[in-house]
C-alpha cells in the first residue's frame, strides 16, 4: 500500500535513500483517518476493490493538492465508509481545499455540493446551484427524459428450488478465521435474491465460492438437485451457473479485446462446428444480444473500451447470457454506471427472472435491494445474520442486521432447508 500511495513522489533521506520508514508512518495515519487501520506493508493486489478505493483516496490525501478531483470515489465503498469519506471531505473543505466530486450516485451530490453540473455525450446540459434543485431534476438533465426508480414487477411466478446451498464454509489464508461460516439458503427459479452487506462481509466471497474461483471452498452446492463442488468453473457454467463480477474492468472483460469477442468469450464452444468457428453464428448472437440488451455501440468490432461504463456492464451480462444460464450471479451489477443504464440494468435482472431465471445479486446500495429483491438475505462476518421477505424489509432490519454477527431475523418461511 506504502508504495502505491508514494509511487513517483518517494520521500528520501538525507543520503538520498528511500525513508521507508515516513512513508509507512504516514500511509498508517491517512488509513485511521479513513477509519480502514491495516499494515502499511499489505499488497494492493491482495485487496478487494473496496479497499483499493480507499487506498486511492489515501493517495490523494497524501498529496496535499489545493484542488482535488474525486471520480466515483465511493463506487465500491459500504454506507459507514461514505460516511468517513464524507467526514474528510468536510475537513478539506474547512482547509480550503476545491473539490471536483464526479458521482452517479445524485443523493451524495445533493449531500455535499455546493454547485451542480451536469454533462451528457460530453456536452454541458445544465448547471445549477445544489440548494435550487432536486434529484429529480437532475435525473431529467442526464437521462433527456422524465424518468422514475424501477422496481421489481410483483406479478411474477417463483418456481421450485433451482440453487442449494448447504454449510458452505471458506477459511482465510493461512486457516486464521474463516470468510464464510457454515452459509445455508436456496434460491428458486424465477426469483430475484438480494445480498447486502458491508464491505468485508463475505458477500463477494460467497459469490467466488458458489461460480469455483474459490475452489477450497467446504460444503454443499446443487444446481437443479446435481451437485456443484468438486467441479471447475467451465463445469459449473456449462452446467447453467454464470457470474457477472464486481470487477467487470479486471475480471469481467479483455481490454484488448473487441464488443463481440467479449461476449462469446465464454461461449465459443456453441459456435463452433467440428473445429470450426462458425462466425456467422458467433456475428448472429452478438447481435441479437446487443439487441435485446439495448447496448449503445456502432460496431460489435471495436474495442471494449470505447463503451460507456454502464455498456460495458450489459456486454458482461450478455457474455454470461450467451452461456445460456439457469442460475445468474450478479456482483454489484449496478457499480459506477449512470442512473439511466441502472434503470436498464434493472429492468434486465427483471425480465431474466420473469422467464424463468434464478438472479441472485450482491448490492451495498439498501434502496436497490430493497426495490429489487423478492427476499433478502443480509451478511455480516461470514455469516447471514438476517433474512426478510419483501413484506418484511426496511432500511432499519437490514443495516441492524449487517452489524451484528447472529441472525436476528428469518422469514417465517423456511427457506433455508433446515
Amino acid at each position: 500500500m506504502t508504495e502505491n500511495i508514494f509511487t513517483a513522489r518517494e520521500l528520501t533521506t538525507r543520503g538520498g535513500l528511500i525513508d521507508s520508514k515516513t512513508q509507512e508512518s504516514i500511509t498508517r495515519d491517512l488509513l485511521a483517518r479513513l477509519e480502514h487501520p491495516m499494515d502499511p506493508n499489505t499488497p494492493v493486489g491482495d485487496l478487494p476493490i473496496g479497499m483499493q478505493q480507499i487506498i486511492e483516496i489515501a493517495k490523494a490525501l497524501a498529496r496535499d493538492a489545493r484542488i482535488l478531483i474525486m471520480d466515483e470515489p465511493t463506487s465500491a465503498l459500504s454506507q459507514a465508509e461514505v460516511t468517513v469519506l464524507f467526514k474528510v471531505i468536510h475537513e478539506l473543505r474547512a482547509q480550503g481545499v476545491s473539490i471536483i466530486y464526479i458521482s452517479h450516485k445524485l443523493e451524495e451530490l445533493m449531500r455535499i455540493g455546493d454547485y451542480i453540473t451536469v454533462l451528457r455525450d460530453g456536452h454541458l446540459i445544465a448547471e445549477a446551484v445544489a440548494s435550487e434543485v432536486d434529484v429529480p431534476w437532475i435525473i431529467n438533465k442526464m437521462v433527456g427524459r422524465e424518468t422514475k426508480a424501477y422496481f421489481r414487477n410483483e406479478e411474477h411466478e417463483v418456481e421450485s428450488n433451482v440453487l442449494e446451498v448447504e454449510g458452505l464454509t471458506l477459511a482465510k489464508p493461512g486457516g486464521k478465521g474463516l470468510l464464510l461460516d457454515n452459509i445455508s439458503f436456496t434460491l428458486r427459479a424465477g426469483e430475484m435474491l438480494g445480498i447486502y452487506g458491508l464491505m468485508g462481509a463475505g458477500r463477494t466471497e460467497l459469490l467466488e465460492s458458489l461460480i469455483g474461483v474459490r475452489p477450497e471452498a467446504q460444503g454443499s452446492i446443487r444446481l437443479s438437485g446435481k451437485e456443484l463442488m468438486g467441479h471447475r468453473i467451465a463445469e459449473r457454467i456449462r452446467r447453467g451457473l454464470v457470474l457477472v463480477p464486481e470487477d467487470r474492468q479486471r475480471a469481467g472483460l479483455v481490454q484488448t479485446m473487441s464488443v463481440s469477442s467479449n461476449m462469446t468469450l465464454a461461449s465459443l464452444r456453441s459456435f463452433t462446428r467440428g473445429f470450426f468457428l462458425s462466425e456467422l453464428m458467433e456475428r448472429l448472437n452478438v447481435k441479437r444480444m446487443i439487441k435485446e440488451l439495448s447496448i449503445k455501440v456502432f460496431n460489435p468490432n471495436q474495442l471494449i473500451t470505447s463503451l460507456s461504463g454502464g455498456n460495458q456492464q450489459k456486454v458482461v451480462v450478455g457474455k454470461a447470457l450467451l452461456t445460456k444460464p439457469r442460475v445468474l450471479l450478479l456482483d454489484e451489477p449496478t457499480r459506477g454506471i449512470d442512473v439511466g443504464a441502472k434503470g436498464d440494468m434493472f429492468g434486465i435482472m427483471s425480465d431474466l427472472a420473469a422467464k424463468g431465471l434464478g438472479v441472485l445479486f450482491v448490492s451495498s446500495e439498501l434502496m436497490e435491494v430493497l426495490a429489487m429483491s423478492d427476499r433478502i438475505l443480509v451478511m455480516a462476518k461470514g455469516k447471514i445474520t438476517g433474512e426478510f421477505s419483501r413484506e418484511e424489509a426496511t432500511e432499519e432490519a437490514l443495516v441492524a442486521a449487517s452489524a451484528v454477527g447472529h441472525k436476528i431475523h428469518t422469514t417465517g418461511e423456511n427457506s433455508n432447508g433446515d
